[in-house]
């Protein structure tokens, strides 16, 4: 699987990148899954539901199935948070992988940036970021899209992937 992320300050743009790109991904042809890292507490689960129940029970791991979908839930009970590498491990095989967050890991990475943030672009400091998207001009050597080219910036990852 290539893996390739957006990574980017708080209200940068990261997630509204990572949906045009699945979505242009997917329109080109490729699978595509996603990875999400969350610095705070986050839960996909309802209190009061039955799966809820059952963690709040202390199991390990819930998998919800219904016709639609499924989701399995893992509790780390005080266990280290997976790396990266591992969790990717636990994906069905797809043509490409995005991975919304993990600013430190090595994989290559686009970062989004708007200047209503106020801060500075990462990509001077991390070098698994290959390229810039953004909502306006920014001082960098690395190639630089505007943030909303998801055309753009998806043929920038694809040539970069090999895809």
């Amino acid at each position: 699987m290539k893996v390739y992320g957006v990574t980017g300050w708080k209200n940068a743009g990261k997630t509204g990148l990572m949906e045009r790109l699945v979505a242009e991904f997917t329109a080109r042809g490729l699978s595509v899954s996603t990875i999400k890292h969350a610095h705070h507490t986050t839960d996909v689960d309802q209190p009061g539901t039955d799966s809820h129940r059952h963690r709040q029970a202390g199991a390990r791991e819930v998998l919800l199935a219904s016709p639609h979908r499924w989701a399995l839930m893992a509790e780390l009970r005080d266990a280290p948070e997976p790396p990266l590498e591992e969790l990717l491990t636990r994906l069905s095989p797809v043509d490409l992988v995005l991975i919304e967050g993990y600013k430190s890991a090595p994989h290559p990475k686009v970062e989004a940036h708007r200047s209503e943030t106020g801060k500075t672009l990462m990509a001077g400091e991390n070098p698994s970021i290959r390229a810039v998207a953004a909502d306006s001009p920014v001082a960098t050597a690395l190639p630089r899209f505007e943030l909303d080219d998801t055309a753009a910036i998806a043929d920038f990852i694809a040539r970069d992937l090999g895809l």
